[in-house]
């Protein structure tokens, strides 16, 4: 399975497990996410959820293979379910931890900032590369990126398309802490703890506050993948999309190395 969920008393782990393609988002993974994350939050014991990726990465992105079937051949998105959405996050009310536990690149980056907050590996790097492919976001990242780190920097990253590590992603605001990477889960797990020992009933209330008024109304993520589609099904270009990516994530790994 390409999206796992493990139980451990009032925490719920969903992790992307697609590690030979680096945890590449498909449409189907995307529906199967979706409906795991809505079936954890109707269940009331649930209290935490915790998203992570199978190593070496949390998340490249989506499926160039998926993206070609959506957009190249069709001319527009595959079929999701019929779940409210912010973003790539589904709305919900329970809280969400992402364990951050490498390379978070462009809707991979999207699925990370539709958790409450973030904890990182040492290993964890960041990049929107959608302009350097020649895309653009639909899953939140015009929205939540520059909420955490501020207008300019979002831009610099969009723009450039460049790579921060997990120190400067933590100093941005982008990730809470940064852990070694062998400590990761089990200081996530840590939190994940506390926030259950809370009422549930109360964190859910204080999490639709922050929504309210923290978060950009819902219609500019609506507006946001509004305008995605439409370039999307107009100017993507598969082939040139993947030499694009290839040479990108390339240089991604380059960087994490080292």
């Amino acid at each position: 399975m390409t999206i796992t969920t493990e139980r451990s008393g009032p925490i719920a782990t969903v992790t992307l497990n697609r590690p030979e393609a680096r945890n590449a988002l498909t449409s189907q993974m995307l529906s199967d996410f979706e409906l795991a994350i809505s079936s954890l939050d109707a269940n009331e014991a649930v209290r935490v959820i915790v998203l992570t990726g199978a190593d070496p990465a949390f998340c490249a992105g989506l499926d160039l293979k998926d993206l070609a079937n959506t957009y190249g051949r069709v001319g527009g998105p595959s079929a999701v379910p019929k779940i409210e959405r912010r973003g790539l996050s589904v709305v919900r009310s329970t809280p969400m931890i992402g364990a951050i536990n490498g390379p978070a690149v462009t809707g991979g980056l999207e699925l990370a900032l539709g958790c409450d907050f973030l904890i990182g590996s040492h290993r964890a790097t960041f990049a929107d590369t959608h302009g350097r492919v020649g895309i653009l976001p639909g899953g939140g990242m015009t929205i939540r990126l520059p909420q955490l780190i501020g207008i300019n920097r979002a831009r610099q990253m969009s723009l450039t398309g460049m790579f921060i590590d997990a120190g400067t992603a933590a100093e941005w605001g982008l990730l809470n802490e940064v852990v070694p990477h062998g400590l990761l889960m089990e200081r996530t797990m840590e939190l994940a703890n506390q926030i259950a020992e809370a009422d549930p009933a109360t964190l859910s209330q204080l999490l639709a506050m922050y929504a309210t008024n923290a978060d950009a109304p819902t219609v500019s993520y609506r507006d946001e993948l509004r305008l995605s589609r439409k370039y999307m099904a107009e100017h993507f270009d598969d082939a040139a999309f993947a030499t694009k990516r290839d040479g990108i994530i390339s240089r991604g790994s380059k960087a994490q190395r080292s």
